[in-house]
């Protein structure tokens, strides 16, 4: 079966090394150019593991545009994978494999289709997490199922690094049986429920601002759901320093502290703790941003410049 693999972020390498490990090789990667890697803040080069393992490159900004149809469509590919491609492929893309294209998402679909899944699955406090590889078709994520798994995670305390190495997980144990499965003659298309579907805005670097007056429990999920490899919760110390707030747990002595929201209450080494809105702090383990941690019963709010 003749493979090509569209992608430019981290879940592209993984399906690539899954691939090529199963026997599965891509025959070959169309990826951005090195130059355009600001496009994504989990972007890798897949050039050169796509060379090392044989497979032709194809360098593009848009998938859609008419060299790159082009090239595909001199592959004859049996299938083309779009995994960790933030650009909608159209009906003539589309159209190139004799079987069809499948995408990956990192939801139980249909529930989360859309965009910034991974902070918003941790927003809404998700435990039961689904991962989904898919047929792609008019609608974003709309397409019938290809390969499906699930998995449990603490929604008190993932971090979306961890939750996005869960999928990654997820997606190289799929991968290999499926092309198997498909190389068979085996070619699984199970239709999305609608009733069950739903849909994720797109989030932006600055709604990662946090707001002091809201719940702990709001801001400590915010600050786990925006962290790397996104761009982070943040605040601004009185001074108007930018911290970027990386790491954070909920304060052990419930009640102790007394204080205005966003004030901070305590500092021990790196770790300072801030008052919520509801009364309740947060320990801020890590931050980036600034040498020194904020200074003891200052406030942390938005900019003022």
């Amino acid at each position: 079966m003749k493979v090509v693999l569209v992608g430019a972020v981290e879940s592209t390498q993984i399906a690539l090394k899954a691939l090529c490990a199963s026997g599965h090789a891509p025959a070959m990667v169309v990826t951005l150019p090195p130059e355009l890697a600001h496009r994504h803040s989990d972007y890798v080069d897949v050039g050169p593991l796509a060379q090392a393992h044989g497979c032709a490159l194809h360098l593009t900004r848009k998938s859609d545009s008419d060299e790159t149809i082009a090239a595909i469509r001199a592959i004859d590919p049996d299938l083309v994978l779009v995994i960790g491609w933030s650009q909608l492929c159209g009906a003539e893309f589309r159209a190139v494999p004799k079987l069809g294209c499948i995408g990956f998402h990192p939801s139980d679909l249909p529930k989360l289709r859309g965009r910034a899944v991974l902070p918003w699955t941790i927003l809404l406090g998700e435990r039961v997490i689904g991962t989904s590889l898919f047929w792609l078709g008019e609608g974003a994520d709309t397409g019938p199922i290809a390969a499906k798994a699930r998995f449990e995670v603490d929604p008190e305390t993932i971090t979306v690094r961890a939750l996005y190495d869960r999928h990654m997980d997820a997606l190289a144990d799929m991968l290999p049986p499926l092309m198997d499965r498909i190389a068979s003659g085996d070619v699984p298309r199970v239709p999305q429920d609608e009733a069950g579907a739903s849909s994720c805005a797109l989030r932006r670097p600055e709604d990662g601002l946090i707001d002091w007056d809201a719940p702990a429990t709001d801001i400590h999920r915010l600050i786990r759901a925006a962290g790397p490899p996104y761009p982070g919760a943040f605040t601004y110390a009185a001074d108007g320093t930018k911290l970027v707030l990386t790491a954070v747990r909920h304060t052990l002595r419930a009640g102790y502290y007394i204080g205005l929201p966003g004030q901070v209450q305590d500092i021990d080494g790196r770790t300072f703790t801030v008052a919520c809105g509801d009364g309740n702090c947060i320990d801020i383990l890590d931050w980036q941003g600034a040498e020194a941690s904020p200074k003891i019963h200052s406030k942390l709010g938005k900019s003022t410049t």
